[in-house]
């Protein structure tokens, strides 16, 4: 089994990340995050997150006061799910913060 843990750091100003963590067993994914994080003056605040956890690949819009809006996702693999949540959060990183902090406030 293996196990992959990296950032990527989006927009010229770093105040945004993706955190990726990836276990793999025999070459296939068996479980997996990918998260949106946006950096507010002294701290990393996480915003969206896909991942495999109660056993259903899904998407979790997180909410400041820690709450969570579930969305599963209907991809055949957990492959594809890695893809999609890296593409969607690339594409509408700016978005998805923008509406956490309309709520932050």
């Amino acid at each position: 089994m293996g196990e992959k843990n990296f950032l990527k750091f989006l927009g010229a100003d770093q105040t945004r990340r993706l955190r990726f963590r990836i276990i793999t067993r025999k070459g296939k994914v068996i479980d997996f995050l990918v998260q949106l994080e946006v950096f507010t003056k002294i701290k990393w605040h996480p915003v969206v997150r896909y991942d495999f956890s109660h056993g259903f690949p899904h998407r979790d819009i997180l909410l400041p006061d820690g709450q969570e809006e579930k969305t599963p996702l209907s991809l055949e693999t957990l492959e594809q799910c890695v893809q999609y949540a890296e593409q969607d959060l690339v594409d509408r990183d700016e978005w998805y913060v923008e509406q956490f902090m309309k709520k932050m406030r």
